[in-house]
């Protein structure tokens, strides 16, 4: 079994292993969790080690505190890192580095949110696979009152989660919706007062650590599939995955467990 250590390269990242859930928190408190270049930075070697350590099951993104979850990107470093043309290409290249890391993740991510969720927040959030929120929170893409180019691949997630409508509703706008909203909208999966989203969370981690890593990454792989256009869909792909719960020894533990009337022990292989 792996024992990689997950050493975040910043302060501003901490990082934890929580039985099989890993732990990446924005903390940059006095600026409500805005991300800087070093934090941008530290996610993709973070999910990297994360990626071949058959501890981790899950992975859980959240902000230091009780204010923000993410503020967006941190505007003190815009002068130098999002002015001149050169310097915003590679801001951008960066960010969306960062950003591509989680979407393309092969194992469950989480976005637990507390407090403030704006721009670069939005899209970390709508990059992972999950988002549960408190009650509590605020939710809103401001490019346009900013003036900032918007990646395709940011805009395609959140049109992907919550259709063209409601995502132009969103960004042209640019105005700040509740929880409520956000998850009638679907740009979240549940929410719950904020003095319920701890127990809310372990919800999802325990079913995570519970469930058969093989099916859910596959089901995982499979929706990427079904998103794309259709002369890039890879069905080859989706029936290897498919093929390799079946033939996976957790499938027969599952079996077995359901014959025993007890919980399954998957293991992942």
């Amino acid at each position: 079994m792996s024992t990689v250590s997950y050493d975040s390269p910043t302060e501003r990242v901490q990082t934890w292993l929580d039985a099989s859930t890993l732990h990446i928190r924005f903390n940059n408190p006095a600026r409500h969790n805005a991300l800087s270049v070093d934090m941008w930075e530290a996610v993709p070697p973070l999910l990297a080690q994360a990626e071949t350590d058959d501890r981790v099951r899950l992975v859980v993104f959240s902000g230091a505190g009780e204010k923000a979850f993410v503020s967006g990107a941190d505007i003190s470093q815009f002068e130098d890192m999002r002015a001149a043309r050169e310097a915003v290409t590679r801001y951008e290249h960066m960010a969306e580095n960062a950003l591509m890391s989680i979407h393309n993740f092969s194992k469950p991510t989480l976005s637990c949110i507390r407090g403030f969720c704006i721009g670069g927040g939005v899209n970390v959030a709508i990059s992972c696979d999950i988002r549960i929120a408190s009650t509590d929170s605020v939710f809103s893409i401001p490019a346009a009152r900013l003036g900032l180019g918007y990646r395709y691949s940011a805009m395609k997630n959140l049109v992907d989660l919550i259709g063209p409508g409601a995502a132009k509703d969103l960004f042209f706008t640019a105005r700040k919706i509740d929880a409520h909203e956000a998850k009638s909208l679907g740009l979240i999966s549940r929410a719950c007062a904020p003095d319920e989203l701890p127990a809310l969370l372990a919800e999802y981690t325990s079913a995570l650590a519970a469930n058969a890593p093989l099916t859910v990454r596959a089901g995982k792989a499979i929706t990427a599939e079904i998103l794309k256009p259709s002369p890039e869909l890879d069905l080859d792909l989706c029936q290897r995955l498919i093929r390799g719960c079946f033939d996976s020894a957790d499938y027969a533990e599952g079996r077995k467990a359901f014959m025993e009337k007890r919980k399954p022990a998957f293991t992942g292989k």
